[in-house]
């Protein structure tokens, strides 16, 4: 019977580790998704792993060699309680798959989880870090917010995409 067990990666090695264990005819499942990069006054979003130093692999630990993960390369160890690696239930794979848009990529949030009066921060574009006010959400992807500019509350249009909870 086979099933997903979780692999703890070398450091920044996952992608490294995926093309070994594919080589070696596992299946593999390395959820990545957006993140923010900033340097040198420049922002870009760049695809890390959703867990890092983690992937997942399905094995069939009665039939497949899967102690030939632990010696692949870029791989630390596998998941185990005591000697069989550790099975992750198929109903979390199934909602991670469930959240990867065309490209493979995990969506960790889709904009429409606030509340009238909440604090989100506008991340991208030329209202890039200014902290706001959650006001209402549209149709055609986009958020209404409003931004405190020179002492008064000034509205503004943004991508759902755009706008993350203030810490």
């Amino acid at each position: 019977m086979t099933y997903w067990c979780a692999v703890n990666t070398q450091v920044n090695a996952e992608d490294k580790a995926v093309f070994h264990l594919m080589r070696q005819g596992f299946k593999v499942l390395l959820p990545k998704h957006l993140k923010r990069r900033s340097h040198a006054r420049k922002v870009e979003w760049v695809p890390r792993p959703l867990f890092p130093g983690y992937l997942f692999v399905e094995i069939d630990p009665e039939r497949s060699p899967w102690r030939a993960i632990r010696s692949t390369v870029g791989i630390f160890d596998v998941i185990r309680f005591g000697e069989k690696p550790a099975p992750i239930p198929n109903e979390v794979i199934d909602e991670i798959r469930a959240r990867q848009d065309e490209n493979g990529l995990v969506k960790t949030h889709d904009g429409t989880n606030f509340k009238p009066g909440d604090a989100v921060r506008v991340l991208q574009g030329a209202l890039g870090e200014f902290e706001a006010l959650f006001e209402s959400t549209d149709d055609r992807n986009r958020v209404t917010v409003l931004l405190n500019m020179l002492g008064r509350q000034v509205r503004a249009r943004v991508s759902k995409n755009a706008v993350f909870a203030a810490i």
